[in-house]
């Protein structure tokens, strides 16, 4: 697993969910038997239910509950597959993953044998999912364009459908506006700060990001010390390299690498600290997408 230092770059590969609603067809060339689509709607991304799942469930007549062993009847119930599936797509809208970046981690495709050790990381991650346990986080860093904003919506995607997990996406500065916001409306910051603390895995995109004022550093000391005192995993990405702090705190990033600030500048020294205790930091590598699509857009 790598640690703060470890050097791997992104490539990532699909797992498999591990629900398979009745009725739903396993080849279905809309859904590819998973039952449900991912659409875009305004700026977020939207869970839909394919066609191909029957409107009456052919299990439990959509009553959502059927014999724990088929062939007895009269055996205790479990939910229906039907009812999980729905409970995950409510699940994946309530995280409010951005429909920009609402694709599948299968999209990023191993090309090197640190792309291949990035890709067993984190389907690792997500098939040794423990529900009720302490589950290890990932901060992918390294340069813009690179797709780390991909896997963190791709990696919140999978843990929501395959392990059912509660989640949350929050891009860091839009998070301080909509706390000032709340401030300037008389409603306060308990309620955000409160559901961001409490969901099962939180995403925050852009940490560190800012300018590191002393507001930005009570919101992440309170978000990230409520989660690590509850044992709820994070997840994260950032443009600054992991590494203590060399009391650089100003501006967002600097072209002298050797001047560049630290994680640990932006976020403080215990966030920081408490980061490196329960997240791998993965290196995101490769070309800068954006870029490389902006010249294929010129030469098409």
């Amino acid at each position: 697993m790598p640690g703060a230092d470890g050097r791997v770059a992104g490539a990532v590969a699909p797992v498999i969910a591990v629900l398979s609603p009745p009725g739903i067809l396993p080849d279905c060339a809309t859904c590819r038997g998973q039952g449900y689509l991912i659409v875009k709607a305004g700026e977020q991304a939207r869970a839909q239910r394919c066609s191909c799942v029957p409107m009456m469930c052919p299990a439990c007549d959509n009553v959502g509950w059927v014999p724990n062993d088929p062939a007895n009847p009269r055996s205790p119930r479990r939910p229906c597959d039907c009812r999980s599936l729905s409970a995950r797509m409510a699940r994946f809208d309530d995280a409010k993953i951005p429909g920009r970046h609402a694709k599948t981690l299968g999209g990023w495709v191993a090309t090197s044998p640190e792309q291949v050790a990035t890709r067993m990381h984190l389907d690792g991650l997500v098939q040794e999912w423990t529900p009720n346990g302490e589950n290890r986080g990932v901060v992918f860093h390294g340069p813009v364009g690179r797709g780390k904003t991909h896997l963190l919506c791709g990696l919140l995607r999978e843990l929501v459908f395959s392990r059912g997990v509660t989640a949350r996406f929050v891009e860091f500065s839009h998070l301080l506006a909509d706390l000032k916001q709340g401030f300037s409306s008389g409603e306060g910051s308990g309620a955000l700060i409160t559901e961001l603390a409490e969901v099962d895995v939180l995403g925050i995109d852009e940490l560190g990001k800012g300018h590191g004022t002393d507001f930005e550093g009570t919101v992440i000391d309170e978000i990230i010390s409520r989660r690590y005192n509850a044992e709820r995993t994070i997840l994260a990405t950032t443009n600054f390299p992991p590494g203590d702090a060399i009391g650089v705190k100003v501006g967002n990033l600097m072209l002298d690498e050797r001047h560049q600030p630290r994680l640990a500048d932006r976020v403080g020294d215990r966030v920081y600290s408490r980061l490196v205790e329960t997240c791998a930091f993965v290196l995101v590598t490769g070309e800068d997408h954006r870029r490389k699509n902006e010249k294929q857009g010129r030469t098409a």
